[in-house]
This record gives structure tokens, sequence and C-alpha cells, in this order.
């Protein structure tokens, strides 16, 4: 998950943040005020700006230490581990609330699920959330997915909603509840390219294919005039630990 420390100024001002009604529905569905939350791999603090709203005592955990120095001038107030989860102890009792913004695919696939819930005191809730970034416009969709492909063949994206099936699917969790937030996000050939050199599949091609796909968006984005609408997609999974 150390991947976008090279780029973590970056990462903080090109991502785009969280919808506050996140803490909201957190609270509600928890049932009353949580006593304490753990967010994991935290990043420079997307997600902390929302779940610092909900009030409790906030622990982030987060791998890289230019992302988690970042993240400790942005939420002075939040302790933070700069470690993994599998190497992070949690409390005596567990967490009230466990969260986890644009990073559950960063965990192991065969223990993230049981690793969260021994993370959570009984009867806590895990809340897992990130954004899918599509396109408002299908004519823009289609020229992206299109010249993108030409560059890669062999990328492919992730279901939509896919760590809601994770989730369902490995059972450690009851009560699974889904929310979706959607807005369109106009940004300009600059503020769209600066997002795309935060993404994990740019990050990971070599300094040439980079390039290579830089060059063609912007080409992409001159021609629909100088403005991309993304549909961006938020979605929350909660549960509660039995």
């Amino acid at each position: 998950m150390d991947v976008f420390g090279s780029v973590a100024d970056l990462y903080e001002t090109a991502r785009p943040g969280y919808p506050s009604e996140i803490a909201e529905e957190i609270v509600a569905y928890h049932g009353s005020a949580p006593a304490s939350v753990v967010e994991i791999g935290a990043g420079t603090g997307k997600g902390t700006d929302v779940l610092a709203r909900i009030g409790a005592p906030l622990t982030c955990i987060e791998p890289d230490p230019r992302m988690a120095a970042l993240l400790a001038t942005r939420h002075s107030d939040v302790r933070i581990h700069v470690s993994t989860f599998e190497q992070w102890s949690p409390p005596p009792g567990g967490a009230d609330v466990l969260a986890c913004a644009m990073a559950w695919h960063w965990l192991d696939p065969a223990t993230r699920n049981a690793h969260a819930r021994q993370a959570l005191a009984p009867g806590g809730t895990l809340a897992v959330l990130g954004h899918r970034y599509d396109y408002a416009d299908p004519g823009q969709r289609a020229a992206i997915r299109s010249a993108l492909h030409a560059l890669d063949a062999t990328a492919r994206e992730r279901p939509t909603d896919w760590f809601h099936q994770d989730i369902v699917d490995h059972g450690q969790f009851v009560n699974v509840r889904k929310e979706v937030f959607r807005r369109d996000l106009p940004l300009d050939r600059q503020r769209y390219l600066d997002l795309v050199r935060t993404f994990g599949p740019y990050l990971s091609r070599s300094p040439e294919q980079q390039q290579a796909g830089l060059t063609v968006l912007g080409r992409l984005v001159d021609d629909f005039g100088g403005t991309v609408v993304l549909d961006l997609r938020t979605t929350l999974v909660l549960g509660h630990r039995p």
C-alpha cells in the first residue's frame, strides 16, 4: 500500500473527498455515539476528514511514512500508527467502529474480513467506503476506455461495489447494508490528469507507459472542450460484528 507515498502531496490535492453524510450514516447504523474509531489505510486523510466528524477518539493506521507525515499535518489530534493493519494490535476489547476508505483491496483477501472482525468490539461496526470513477457523458466514457484499452489490453476493473459482495460472501458480519452517494465532478484538463497520476494502475506502470497514457488522455480532454465530467459513485458498506 506504500505505492502512493511518492505522490502524497498530489494525492491530497487531486483526490475527491467523501460526503459528510457518511459520518451520520455510521453513527445511526451503530446505534449510538461510538467510543472509538479506527481507520485502516488512512493515507493523507481523505476518509479521516469525514470520520473525524463522528467526534470519537480516532486512531489511523497508515503503512507509508510519507502519507502518514502529511496526515499528521492535517489531523494533529488523531493517533497515527505507521504500520500495516496486519501488524497493528487492536486495543483491549476492540474498537467500536473500524473504517476503511479506498484501501480494502490492499488488505489480504483471505484474512481481511476475519481480521477486521477480530479488531472490533462485540456489536462493533465495520464501515468500508470507496469511490468508483465513471463518466457522466457516455461519449467521453467510450473514448477514454477505448484509448486506455489500446495502451494496455490486459487492464481490468473490479466490479462495481465489489467490496460489498466480498463482505457478504465471507459471512463475518451481520446486517450488512450498502448506501450509495452520487455526484457529478467536472474536472479541467490539469485536474483530471493530476487525478489519473494518483491511481494505482498508473503508478505501477513504467515511466514511458505513464507518459503515453497522460499524452493520450490530455488530447482527449482537449477534444472534449477542455473538461471531463466524472460520475463519482461513493459506496458505504456497513456491517455489525455479532
